[in-house]
């Protein structure tokens, strides 16, 4: 081998940048378990927010401390912390979402509100086709307007985009053609600002390693934070749009009539709409003690509105109040409805007409901890719902604290305008009530002592704490989103089962290299040895990158990693089989080395398999998204130094062993006859085998067609929740409970460990609004109360270390997105067909060649899917199609074609050599000659895998089911599938010509 010494000093270099890297992530990790070890010193109640405050506080004392003195050059923590390895969020917990930016809010706010019939009328009509439509909501929009309008009216017409907002762009002459890229850019343009906006919120947050995208076109934004512990802070963060707005209010006294005449309305209504419904009985005492002793006017044997509702009546002077009314959390959906139907608003005195009722920002436990209670406010609106006062006034914002510097409060300064109107607001309300409110939600509503001039002001509550004052002046600085951003996919793994799954992965990772190792040795000797230390190398360099170019590493990603393992010690069975085969045929073993590491004996074999496998990880990281990213990144990666590593490191370790004249070995003593000289007739059995894929395919269509397949939410849409408990569960009692509260009974099944559910429901899934997911958490854990001890609403919530019972991770998937997703998948497998097929056909120049290996991946994919289909309600792990099942589809793809190719590679060489044979003894020939390798390697394989699969934790555990599977099934189409379909396409060919 010419050029070791450059080829030396390549990998000592690599191999000490790779070092160099690395050594950031083992000193931040050194860092971060003295944090862990603070906070549990510290902590006085062990939860976990407690945790997590102590352990920020540590870091953040330490921040600025140098951790590494090299002498020529020192770190802090804070320089560290940027350079180490990402973990993903499944192994670091944090939370994973997709934004929509709402282009019809863009559009309603473009055309100035606009009240036309056919606008509006599009609008509705781009809703429902988004729901089964992969195009952008723009596009879908202009085809109903057009379908509509039928010429009657134009995009540029005053009443819609002809206003006067844009009235220097677009005129009333336009046509549609001209106005419609205008609106283009001025979507674009709303989006840009998006991103910009949550770019600084995010900013601001003190996440590490931050990742915020764009998707196309299509007014998305992907946002990752990973370590992100505090959920629900970070969820109100992202969605909230930043509308501050000042009103005037309503007092308790001035709408407590108009509740005791709504309470008799609704409870006609609910007595019509449920009239065999059994009546529920409201506690009277229960009343009395949400009000603090107040009677209740409240009908004790039949709903109303104050089974929901609590009005805080006034009956004195000094009870007069600007909150009007309580609620529990799991109520104010039934209130907003009963609020809002045209029956009780009709009640409404004149003075009232447009009252709008609003709920405070944070709820607050009852007395005995049984539900958390919020206030509601009225609103002083108007009929265009336009606040005396909005945000564009604000100029600066900051958390402060208050006079006393006990409570935090956001300080906030106005321009000249807003001073003015906030000096009139308070001067015309002195000795009434102003409520600041953001996002349509109340955070303060004090009364007023007398106008305030200077513009001045600021947002304060008697349980705000530091974060919330700060993550308010944060929205408030960065700006307003241009439109509602709606988490239309979100993915959250709690820190808990991140260390858990860090803990598994590394655990399987050891046991499936100490497994490929010690076969490696025992199959092939000294020269297994070698191999050895060249996969010891490739790791080296994988993880080295990794670091190097700050790439996400996730648990897909590890088992990428482990399947270039794999192919790393297939490309060296490769090398040592044709060296033996020199060796058996009388070669001198340097001749024999050197024949085995050429282009005509294995090479050419390796590069053909390793490109159909990159082939296929391009695709997945194209069309793939999250996780399925890392998996393909990482494959990527590993194939590129696998074949560096297998080629050159195990050439040069070999190549020194011969030219010291030290005794080489490829096999052990035990191993030295196996898979020697076989002469397996494999066409005769091809029939047999075509009787038995056809019957497995056939049971498997069968089975798609009647049982179908599990899709999971990232198909389907609806949300999945893992929850942990205190003790085994039965998951059909839970379904069975869970369906009182959602209404229909959700998938549970147990995940992992007996303690542990997947509970999957679409309960709400389609619901507009912000707090709807909040319901829909608040609904399940009233439904599981009952089997959760001791643990507390707060406790239960996704994110922050958890020592018992509550959400261990969630996902949750808009079906608006499911359809893209499900639309992307499927590219993503056709694709990766299509282009494996022109590559074989334009490497081996035969139709045959290419058909023999496409049918052969046609073969593997539907047997995959069939025992999916026959195995998921028997099999004790989620055995789900879904995007990690996809990419599982695509590397069992891969992995088959690796072995058709090296087969396919044989069959050539030998139809080369030896002419004069029949075609039927040079397909059996050569498949006999590589039923050694394709043994050896399906099995190191297959042991790595079957690693994984045991101890590599619950999340991965059906991905890599399906890879058992694939490897199998694609280790005998190789044998029995491709190459017969091959043998039979070319025998048609050759009588048809």
């Amino acid at each position: 081998m010419q050029n070791k010494g450059l080829i030396r000093l390549f990998a000592i270099l690599f191999g000490l940048v790779s070092l160099y890297q690395l050594s950031f992530t083992y000193f931040a990790g050194n860092v971060e378990d003295a944090a862990k070890v603070y906070a549990e010193a510290k902590a006085t109640d062990g939860s976990g927010k407690e945790l997590a405050n102590f352990e920020q506080k540590y870091l953040d004392s330490v921040g600025n401390m140098n951790i590494i003195n090299l002498g020529f050059s020192e770190f802090s923590y804070n320089d560290i912390k940027d350079k180490e390895m990402n973990l993903g969020l499944d192994l670091k917990g944090g939370i994973n979402a997709v934004l929509q930016v709402s282009v019809k809010d863009i559009l309603i706010g473009l055309s100035d509100n606009s009240k036309n019939a056919v606008f509006n009328q599009a609008l509705l009509a781009a809703d429902a086709a988004q729901k089964s439509s992969t195009d952008t909501y723009l596009n879908l929009f202009f085809a109903e307007f057009e379908k509509l309008s039928n010429g009657t009216v134009k995009l540029s017409d005053p009443t819609i985009f002809g206003n006067k907002s844009l009235r220097d762009k677009i005129d009333f002459n336009k046509t549609n053609a001209e106005v419609k890229p205008i609106i283009q850019e001025e979507i674009d343009s709303s989006i840009d600002t998006a991103f910009e906006v949550l770019r600084s919120r995010i900013d601001k947050f003190g996440v590490t390693q931050p990742s915020i995208q764009r998707i196309g076109n299509s007014g998305r934004i992907s946002i990752e934070l990973p370590g992100a512990k505090d959920i629900v802070r970070v969820t109100k963060l992202l969605q909230s749009t930043a509308k501050l707005q000042f009103w005037e209010v309503y007092t308790n006294a001035e709408v407590q009539s108009f509740f005791f005449a709504a309470n008799q309305k609704a409870t006609e209504i609910l007595k019509s709409e449920n009239p065999s419904t059994k009546k529920d009985e409201v506690k009277k005492d229960d009343i009395d003690d949400l009000l603090k002793g107040e009677d209740s006017t409240s009908t004790a044997n039949e709903k109303s509105l104050f089974t929901y509702l609590f009005p805080n009546v006034a009956q004195s002077q000094e009870q007069i109040s600007s909150l009007v009314a309580n609620a529990k959390v799991s109520d104010t959906a039934m209130v907003n409805k009963l609020l809002a139907m045209k029956e009780v608003r009709a009640l409404l005195p004149s003075d009232l007409k447009y009252v709008k009722f609003l709920w405070d920002y944070k709820s607050v436990p009852n007395a005995d901890g049984s539900a958390d209670i919020i206030g509601l406010y009225a609103i002083k609106s108007n009929r265009n719902d336009v606040a005396p006062i909005e945000g564009d006034v604000i100029v600066d914002a900051s958390q402060v604290f208050d006079q006393l510097g006990n409570k935090p409060e956001v300080s906030m300064s106005m321009n000249s305008v807003g001073s003015k109107l906030w000096e009139k607001l308070t001067g015309d309300n002195t000795g009434k009530f102003v409520a600041v409110v953001l996002d349509d939600y109340v955070y303060t509503a004090p009364s007023v002592p007398g106008p305030i001039v200077g513009g001045r002001t600021s947002i304060s509550g008697g349980t705000m704490t530091v974060k919330e004052a700060q993550d308010i002046a944060t929205v408030l600085k960065a700006g307003k989103l241009p439109a509602a951003a709606k988490m239309i996919d979100s993915a959250v793994v709690g820190p808990s089962l991140g260390q858990e799954s860090i803990d598994s992965s590394f655990n399987s990772f050891g046991l499936a290299i100490g497994l490929v190792l010690l076969w490696m040795m025992f199959y092939y000797g000294k020269a297994g040895a070698f191999a050895n230390v060249a996969l010891a190398v490739n790791i080296l360099f994988i993880f080295g990158i990794l670091a190097s170019f700050s790439a996400v590493l996730t648990l897909p990603g590890i088992a990428g990693i482990i399947l270039t393992i794999g192919m790393s010690v297939d490309a060296n069975v490769i090398i040592f089989e044709r060296i033996k085969e020199g060796l058996s045929s009388g070669k001198g073993l340097k001749l024999a080395v050197e024949d085995g590491f050429s282009v005509k004996g294995a090479l050419s074999a390796i590069i053909d398999a390793n490109i159909t496998t990159l082939l296929t990880g391009i695709i997945l990281y194209v069309f793939g998204a999250g996780p399925i990213k890392g998996f393909a990144l990482t494959l990527m990666i590993g194939i590129a130094t696998s074949l560096f590593t297998a080629v050159f490191i195990t050439r040069m370790l070999i190549d020194g062993s011969v030219n010291k004249n030290s005794k080489m070995t490829f096999n052990t003593a035990i191993s030295k006859n196996w898979f020697q000289n076989l002469n397996v007739e494999f066409l005769r059995k091809r029939k047999i085998a075509y009787f038995i894929s056809g019957a497995i395919i056939l049971g498997g269509i069968i089975s798609m067609a009647t049982l179908g397949l599990k899709q999971g939410v990232d198909f389907k849409g609806g949300r999945s929740y893992v929850v942990r408990f205190d003790q085994p569960m039965n998951s059909s009692e839970i379904s069975s409970n869970l369906k009182d509260v959602f209404g229909t009974a959700p998938e549970v099944k147990t995940y992992g460990a007996s303690n542990q559910l997947k509970i999957t429901t679409a309960f709400k899934i389609d619901a507009e609004g912000n707090s709807v997911d909040e319901e829909v958490q608040s609904a399940l854990y009233q439904g599981l109360k009952s089997y959760l001890g001791t643990t507390s609403y707060e406790e239960f919530k996704p994110g922050f270390q958890k020592a018992g019972s509550g959400i261990m991770s969630y996902r949750k998937v808009d079906p608006t997105i499911a359809d893209d997703i499900k639309v992307d998948a499927l590219w993503a497998v056709f694709g990766s067909l299509l282009v494996v097929f022109l590559y074989i056909l334009l490497r081996f120049r035969k139709v045959s060649f290419s058909i023999g290996a496409v049918a052969a991946v046609f073969h593997d994919v539907l047997i995959v899917m069939g025992l999916f289909s026959l195995l998921y309600n028997f099999m004790p792990f989620d055995m789900e199609i879904g995007e990690s099942f996809i990419a599982a589809i695509l590397t069992v793809v891969g992995y088959s074609l690796n072995d058709t190719v090296i087969i396919f590679d044989r069959i050539r060489e030998f139809a080369g050599i030896h002419t004069k044979w029949d075609y039927t003894k040079v397909v059996d020939k050569a498949l006999s000659s590589t039923l050694g390798r394709t043994i050896n390697t399906s099995l190191t394989t297959l042991l790595v895998m079957m690693a994984i699969f045991l101890f590599g934790g619950d999340s991965i555990r059906g991905f890599m089911f399906a890879l058992i599977i694939g490897v199998v099934v694609g280790t005998y189409s190789s044998l029995f599938i491709a190459t017969p379909i091959m043998f039979d396409v070319s025998k048609k060919e050759k009588k048809n010509n």
